[in-house]
This record gives C-alpha cells, structure tokens and sequence, in this order.
C-alpha cells in the first residue's frame, strides 16, 4: 500500500497520539560520530553538520546542548508521501493558535515536534480538526 491521498480522509481518518517523551534538536559537527548511547528518532544531514532529535534526557547524558524542547504527535494514518496539503491543513491550524511545528513525514506517517509545554493544546487541536472534517 502507498498511503491515502485524498485530503479528506486524511484529515478525517487520523488519530494523533501524543508520544510521552520530552526531545530535542540537536547537532553535530561534519563527521563527527554520534554518541553512544543516542538513538535519534531522526538523523539528518546538512552541509553545516548531522541534525539529530534525541530524547532530553539521552542529550543530557551525551553532554550535547539541545533546542527546542518538544513532544512528538505521530499522525496515525498511513498518508502517502505524494499527500497534497495534510501537512499545510495542520500546521495552518496549529499556527492559528499561535503555535510553531517541525513536521517531519516518514514512509508510514507524518510527525510532529510542537513545544512541550503545548503539547496537550496541540493534541486537542488537531482532534478537533479530524472532528471538523469529517471524523
């Protein structure tokens, strides 16, 4: 299966799940190796360094600086990687409250890092809007 396309039923059929875990960006330098110990939810790679959003906790431990304290919200839906506008739905939602993300689309499902502080907000909101659109 390759995911659903059709907006609609995305915004309607996902059910977001608050994961418990407080993260972190963090980054490393080009071609330094990452810690022992991490196991970044994402790893990724730009000419400035390698990104990696790891627990608070497993950078604390690594002695890395993070950014942006964050929770996850995986939208459980399986949306298809060509999916025209979920992402841009969402996150027009969350920032018409104010509210930055840091969307992340993975082969199965989107992922979002919203401030940890909000993370019950931003659940509700997007609750609200599968409510609104059919759900």
């Amino acid at each position: 299966m390759t995911g659903e396309t059709d907006l609609q039923r995305l915004l309607a059929a996902m059910k977001p799940q608050l994961l418990p875990d407080v993260h972190v960006f963090t980054t490393l330098a080009p071609g330094a190796a990452v810690p022992d110990g991490l196991d970044p939810v994402l790893q990724f790679r730009e000419r400035e360094g390698l990104t990696l959003i790891v627990t608070e906790d497993e950078a604390k431990a690594a002695g890395l600086a993070g950014a942006f304290r964050c929770r996850m919200i995986t939208l459980d839906i399986h949306s298809s990687l060509e999916a025209v506008g979920f992402l841009a739905a969402i996150t027009t939602r969350l920032a018409a409250a104010g509210m930055g993300v840091n969307p992340v689309s993975a082969f199965y499902h989107d992922h979002l890092f919203v401030p940890a502080e909000r993370a019950e907000e931003a659940l509700a909101i997007l609750q609200q809007l599968a409510v609104d659109s059919g759900g």
